[in-house]
């Protein structure tokens, strides 16, 4: 039965993927086919970093974002370990180990999270997570389906890369949105303002959106045109009036 299921996931992917948001249609399949309230992915970018690529809803987007900007969580750590993390309760004391996430996610209704790697042997690709507006673990079946779907979509990616690239091999992915010609040179000034490496300066234009709950295009375009700057003495951005 297993082996059923894996092959019509596999081909229910191979069917959805075919167009240029096909990770947000994954996130879809995940909600419809497993007994979770919202999923995100997490991939890894030539950057080197972690960033959100798509998710089931803006919510779900918000919880993912959370967690690379507190740099923690089921997701970072599932990605770390290459292994699956499993919290069925976000108010548990296991939960602590993520303190910034574990709060910031009970408050957005999450309470429970499960985050499983997308890899193939020594290629890690990113992770994805499965969200639930209620406590408690996923049944044995469930769990089963999640594995065998974070497979598939670890598959389908790199397939999906390859075909891009040309066959020239699998790689980091790159986040349209995130890496457009407007972040990165918004990155360029903010790490002159402040003085930090690449990594640190879009980790502040990703917090500023965050808190502002807005693309981190527009911040970006922000910083270009002046109106937002992150070199206040006291550490903290500014906006020009």
């Amino acid at each position: 039965m297993a082996v059923e299921r894996e092959v019509r996931l596999r081909a229910l992917l191979r069917e959805r993927l075919g167009h240029e948001r096909a990770v947000d249609t994954l996130c879809a399949l995940c909600v419809a086919e497993l007994a979770v309230t919202g999923a995100g992915i997490v991939l890894l970018v030539r950057a080197g970093a972690l960033v959100t690529v798509a998710a089931s809803d803006p919510r779900m987007r918000r919880v993912d974002e959370l967690q690379l900007i507190c740099g923690d969580g089921p997701c970072v750590e599932a990605f770390s370990t290459r292994g699956p993390v499993l919290e069925p309760d976000l108010g548990s004391s296991s939960a602590g180990r993520w303190p910034g996430f574990a709060h910031g996610a009970a408050e957005m209704g999450v309470r429970a999270v499960f985050a499983f790697p997308l890899q193939v042997g020594a290629i890690r690709l990113g992770a994805l997570d499965l969200y639930r507006d209620k406590t408690g673990p996923l049944a044995e079946g469930e769990l089963t389906d999640a594995l065998l779907l974070a497979d598939a979509a670890t598959r389908a990616l790199l397939e999906l890369q390859d075909a891009a690239s040309g066959g020239d091999g699998p790689g980091p992915l790159d986040e349209p949105s995130l890496w457009s010609p407007e972040v990165h040179q918004a990155t360029g000034r903010v790490m002159v303002q402040r003085g930090v490496g690449a990594q640190e300066a879009l980790l502040r234009l990703r917090a500023r959106a965050f808190s502002r709950d807005v693309q981190v295009t527009e911040i970006a375009r922000e910083v270009l045109d002046g109106t937002l700057r992150f070199d206040s003495p006291a550490g903290d951005e500014r906006e020009e009036s």
